[in-house]
Order: C-alpha cells, then structure tokens, then sequence
C-alpha cells in the first residue's frame, strides 16, 4: 500500500499514483459528506468533531409525536440554508469523469441530491434525500420546498430564531421553543410526514442496495471521495473491493476507516483536487 499524501500545497507529481491507478479503469466514486463541505454543508466528522451530536433516531422519529416535532422544528430552521447549496467543483468533476466514460457512476452517502445538480447521470442515493417527503400512512409524496412553504405559513416567523446548521439540514433549538412549534401534515390523509431520507438506526432499502451493487459490479477500481467511512453504509463497498481485489483510492481530509487498505491515500479538499484528476485524465470539463 502506499502512503498517504497531502496536497495542501503539492506539486501535480503527487497526484500521479492516483491518475495511475484510475488510467486504463472504468471506476465507480463512493461519496461522503466531505464532496459538500466546499458548498457550504458541514461535515458530521470534519474538524475534530467526532459525530453528530443529537441525531434522529429512526424507531423514535417512527414512534413518538414530539420527536417528529423537534425534527421539523429544527429542519425547517435548516432547510433554507441546505437546499440554498450549490455543486462545487468536485461535484462537476465527478460529472465530466462520467460523461467522458471514466466513471460507471457515483454512489453517495449524501442527501442533498448536488450531484444531480453537478450534472451527474447515475446516482445511487444510499441514505436518500432530504428533496422528498413522503406520508408514513398513506404514502403518497411531496417536495420538500411545498412543505416547507407550509410550515412557515404554519408558523409564522420562525425563521428569526439564530441556529447552529448541521450536515442533514438540522439546526440546533431549544427544547422551549420545539414545544411551540406546529407541525404540517399529509395533504391526502393528514398522516405524519417523514422526509426521504435513512436516520440514524433505520436501515438501507434493499431496492436501494440492490441498485448500488449493480453500480459497483461495472467497477474495475473504487475511487471514495470526502468520506471518512465510519458508517457502515459506505464501507461495505470498501470491503467488496478488497475482497474482489479491486483497487481503492481514497480522496479525503483527515483519516478513514480504510486507510489501511487503499492502494492510494490522497489527503486534501476534493474541489480542489478533483479538477486536477480531471484534466490529468485528458477529460474535456
């Protein structure tokens, strides 16, 4: 294995054991939370922080009515500054990468659907997206920005509350304020909402899964962009690589669970280092 290398302020022949490995192969990118710190969404992880600090737990958000109001509480606070988040170049690169037909397709741990948006065709959205909400009983679906609209109109100056944004558009608020808040329901049933997304506890889909193993099966090497690989959602794929002993090289600030198995460790901002793979490749951005 080699070592990791950083490229805060490298010359472009650092780069070259990561345009080696990817030449010549058709790879699928496995992305994390660091592809979108560069368009303004915190990193979980990023920083020293360890993770997140009160997440929505699945079985509590399924089970308990003030758990749901504390998470569209605060997500309606945080949605205006997620869905305000555009591509960044590492977005864009990873969609010339696939249009130039380097890259099968991106499998993301990300819920913020800016690959789309980047341009990019093939997308496996491991953990969903926040875009999409839908009724836990009658199922029928909505936009999150309708709904959105709807819980402002519901409560009337709420957006003046200061809050801390998180990565899945959560926002830190206090539990006085929580209580006061009203909470939107289904427009077909009045049923409870749910937005699109896996919490923390709640399980991959297997139509989900399934589509994300036929994208990995086109891979001839793994390239895992801004992830640290904590969650075991992403490094199942890392496993699978290594086990058909495919190559892996990782484009991340600051360790992974997988750096003792790649074959190539980059450490330094994937919108930085993203465009250089780009035009190292020959692809026309």
């Amino acid at each position: 294995m080699l070592p990791a290398v950083s490229l805060a302020a490298a010359p472009d022949d650092d780069l070259a054991p990561l345009v080696d490995l990817l030449r010549g192969r058709r790879f699928v990118a496995l992305t994390g939370a660091g592809c979108s710190t560069e368009s303004g969404i915190p990193d979980y992880r990023g920083g020293g922080r360890t993770g997140p600090r009160n997440p929505i737990q699945h079985d509590a958000f399924m089970k308990r009515p003030e758990v749901r109001r504390r998470y569209w509480a605060r997500a309606t606070l945080g949605w205006e500054r997620f869905s305000g988040a555009a591509p960044n170049a590492g977005h864009r690169a990873l969609a010339a990468l696939e249009g130039a037909g380097h890259l099968a397709g991106v499998i993301t741990q990300n819920v913020d659907r800016l690959h789309h948006r980047a341009g990019s065709r093939r997308v496996v959205e491991l953990h969903g997206a926040l875009a999409e909400v839908a009724c836990l009983r009658c199922g029928h679906g909505e936009p999150r920005h309708e709904l959105q609209a709807r819980l402002l109109d519901a409560n009337p100056g709420w957006l003046a509350a200061a809050t801390d944004i998180q990565p899945d558009g959560d926002a830190e608020l206090d539990a006085e304020r929580v209580a006061c808040f009203q909470v939107v329901t289904c427009r077909q049933c009045e049923g409870d909402l749910k937005p699109d997304v896996v919490f923390f506890g709640g399980a991959v889909s297997e139509r989900t899964l399934a589509a994300a193993w036929d994208l990995f099966a086109e891979a001839e090497a793994l390239l895992v962009v801004g992830s640290s690989l904590t969650v075991y959602s992403g490094f199942r794929f890392v496993r699978r690589a290594q086990e058909q002993t495919l190559p892996i090289a990782i484009v991340n600030v600051g360790p992974t669970r997988a750096d003792d198995i790649a074959t190539v460790k980059l450490s330094a901002p994937v919108g930085a280092l993203l465009p250089r793979l780009v035009s190292a490749l020959g692809v026309r951005s």
